[in-house]
């Protein structure tokens, strides 16, 4: 059983009996390293390896009686002997009161040890599959008073990483739905774990057999045209939208990592959603029905700055008479014609770059122009221009904060432009709207806190004379023009609608946010005198 004075490798092992050739321990090797999985239960889990071969080959692996999770069932007091957190972090489950103790590693002496000293008693360690064990941890989520015991007949269904043979391969419509149907934002598609989204940012995996690189492979060429699979095949990452009948539209994201590809989705709803839908306070309206200047629409990605963008959009399209032109990668909300034009263009489909696309834009007589998000020099200059010269210009831009978005539109030109690029942002700037989707205190969804910034005389004055650090403090006061993230998210716990632990993980300032929870979230205000 041993090599050399070490315990030999599952793999080696299972190649000398000849369970598995090289190629499938090669493959199941590549998934292991993504999924964090042990090499048996990966095996498993590719059908290269019948469970109770594998069981065989743990027993002879480690020289001791292994058990099979399936075929017994654990009293109730028994699974109380030990803490969830304690088998979680050992990943070991006690079978009897006597001492037999299933562990994924009974050659971890120091787990054992630890474990020994938990219990005060010594025990006799077995081996068990690492997805078996994994099982009875999801159980015990599920059943935390642990009234009933645990009965092997029902466990498999706990086992959501081995392969049910009645289920094959999903087909990608069923992912998507899987995605409307549990109320996710995203879908991912990642080689080596099951199909995945994301509920109010959390993680839910589905029923079903991990994915090899060759599915997500399959899945990402079904849903790309043939121009587009070159696109990809030429920068390795792209990002597009499709409509799938009867589902929806969806902005997709394929991108290569560790030599395989993934893939997310998220789904965009039809409908264009209005400020009062999405929780946004009504001065964004009379900022969207200005005639001239720049709103940017700032934060984290993920945190709904598109949708905010196109609930925007949708006010001018209903309350004015508009050319609008928008530039964005990928199109999202289609918007149709109310009282404006909406001319929606697409990067990579209908202009080579966002800058190539706003070089010839005042040929097209836009008066407003949106941006979906500005990334290099010439996208801002051609922006600040454009604000400067009568038209309303409406983009997005990540950055932390409002003096961070300001900071970075700055340091984008070279030292010898940053004046007149002060001077413009100054005079033009209508609004930084920086904003979070919070969990809210059930964790059943998702609601808006905001950072606001109107360019009052004082901020003006700030931006030209190169002191927007300063802006912080006057944001913290919170006059009428200014309002922190930190005032909005201590107004949300005071509320209810947010825990504290929650909304500390988002604020920007933790002192300064539990100063404003002592006092009830009213921060000092500024004298006008």
């Amino acid at each position: 059983m041993k090599e050399t004075g070490r315990v030999q490798r599952l793999g080696e092992l299972l190649l000398a009996c000849e369970l598995i050739t090289q190629q499938q321990l090669t493959e199941a090797c590549r998934i292991q390293a993504q999924s964090g999985e042990k090499l048996g239960s990966t095996l498993v889990l590719l059908n290269h390896l019948a469970l109770e071969t594998l069981l065989k080959a743990l027993g002879q692996q480690y020289g001791m009686q292994p058990v099979n999770l399936f075929k017994i069932d654990i009293p109730a007091a028994v699974l109380r002997l030990l803490p969830r957190e304690t088998m979680k972090k050992f990943l070991a489950v006690p079978l009897t009161e006597n001492g037999q103790m299933a562990m994924a590693d009974p050659r971890d002496h120091d787990a054992l040890r630890q474990l020994q000293f938990s219990l005060g008693r010594s025990l006799k360690p077995m081996v068990a599959p690492a997805f078996q064990i994994e099982a009875v941890l999801r159980y015990l989520e599920q059943h935390p008073d642990g009234d009933e015991p645990l009965l092997g007949s029902e466990l498999v269904q706990w086992c959501s990483e081995i392969p049910r043979k009645s289920q094959g391969t999903p087909e990608i419509e069923q992912l998507f739905r899987f995605l409307l149907e549990g109320g996710g934002t995203d879908l991912l598609l990642v080689a080596g774990v099951p199909p995945t989204i994301k509920v109010n940012n959390e993680l839910v995996r589905m029923a079903a057999p991990a994915l090899l690189p060759e599915q997500v492979h399959a899945y990402a060429m079904a849903l790309m045209t043939a121009v587009q699979q070159e696109q990809f095949a030429a920068n390795r990452e792209l990002d597009f939208a499709i409509t799938l009948p009867a589902l929806g539209r969806f902005r997709l994201n394929v991108y290569s990592q560790r030599n395989t590809l993934s893939l997310a989705a998220r789904h965009i709803v039809e409908e264009v959603p209005t400020l009062v839908d999405l929780g946004l306070p009504s001065w964004l309206e009379e900022c969207a029905l200005r005639s001239q200047g720049l709103i940017l629409i700032t934060g984290p990605t993920g945190h709904g700055k598109t949708t905010t963008m196109a609930a925007l959009i949708d006010v001018i399209n209903t309350r004015c008479r508009r050319n609008i032109i928008t530039l964005e990668d990928p199109v999202e909300y289609l918007h149709r014609h109310k009282s404006s034009n909406v001319n929606q263009r697409e990067i990579g489909v209908d202009t080579a770059s966002f800058p190539e696309g706003l070089r010839n834009i005042f040929r097209e007589a836009p008066d407003v122009i949106v941006i979906g998000e500005m990334r290099d020099p010439e996208s801002f200059a051609i922006a600040l221009q454009a604000a400067d010269t009568g038209h309303l210009v409406i983009s997005c831009l990540h950055a932390n904060n409002a003096p961070m978005a300001i900071d970075r539109i700055i340091d984008m030109v070279p030292p010898e432009q940053q004046r007149q690029v002060r001077n413009q942002l100054a005079e033009n700037l209508l609004v930084i709207f920086n904003q979070r989707l919070v969990p809210n205190r059930t964790g059943t969804k998702r609601i808006l806190a905001h950072e606001k910034l109107s360019n009052s005389y004082r901020v003006k004055a700030l931006i030209r004379d190169g002191k927007e650090h300063q802006i912080r403090a006057l944001l913290q006061q919170s006059a009428d023009e200014f309002r922190s993230l930190d005032t909005s998210l201590a107004q949300l716990v005071n509320e209810g609608k947010v825990s504290p632990e929650t909304a500390l993980q988002f604020c920007q300032d933790a002192s300064f946010f539990r100063l404003l929870l002592d006092r009830g979230s009213r921060p000092a205000r500024v004298s006008r005198g």
